[in-house]
């Protein structure tokens, strides 16, 4: 007769253990330091791809912010320009003005501070200079000083008018003999804003009087 003992075969069971109980402590930890280690070079990554692309969005931003300044940076820079040639065309009818202007003012001048028995021969002023040379002639040695200081008196001469050369001639007429006096004026002329800035400055001269006065009688 057999007999089977059942309460030994549980005792001869093998026991069963888990795969990773097996396993070395440092195995594992090896492994979660690998894991860590790929989960931050993913976050990294993605990181860095999240940079790259807000600095694209910013450069495309700045390269059509700059693509529209570029036609305004164009309009100013003709705008310049424009400028530049108006300021010149100004300046140049300025010149011209002042030019035409001078000329007419001298001799409106001479013309008034011309005394009695005094006419002019020639009038000359030197080519981009305001030096100007008067020549004349009278019948007194006298108007000759009298015509100079009226050109004094008037304000739009800068220097003294000097007088170069005054020569004294006998003419024969049918009443008798006369004496003509051939002269020569030299002196600076100044444009009337300038003429009219140093009057002001100056204030009225009180030699001035007596010159106006020999003007007007030339008149």
């Amino acid at each position: 007769m057999i007999k089977i003992n059942l309460l030994d075969s549980g005792a001869r069971r093998v026991k069963k253990t888990s795969p990773l109980a097996k396993l070395p402590v440092t195995t594992i930890g090896c492994g979660l330091i690998l894991t860590l280690a790929l989960l931050a070079c993913g976050w990294r990554y993605m990181s860095v791809v999240w940079d790259n692309q807000k600095l694209d969005r910013d450069i495309a931003a700045a390269q059509k912010e700059a693509a529209s300044l570029h036609g305004v940076i164009v309009q100013l820079q003709e705008f310049e320009k424009q400028r530049t040639k108006v300021q010149q065309r100004v300046g140049l009818i300025e010149q011209l003005r002042a030019a035409q202007t001078g000329p007419v003012h001298m001799l409106d001048q001479i013309s008034r501070a011309l005394p009695q028995m005094v006419w002019l021969t020639e009038v000359k002023q030197a080519v981009g200079s305001n030096d100007v040379t008067i020549d004349g002639r009278t019948t007194s040695i006298t108007s000759v000083s009298d015509f100079a200081s009226a050109l004094e008196a008037t304000g739009y001469f800068k220097k003294s008018v000097e007088i170069v050369s005054s020569t004294s001639q006998e003419v024969k007429e049918k009443e008798g003999t006369g004496v003509v006096v051939a002269f020569q004026l030299k002196a600076t002329f100044q444009v009337p804003g300038a003429a009219k800035k140093d009057k002001d400055a100056s204030g009225p001269s009180k030699g001035a009087a007596p010159a106006a006065g020999a003007a007007k009688s030339g008149n």
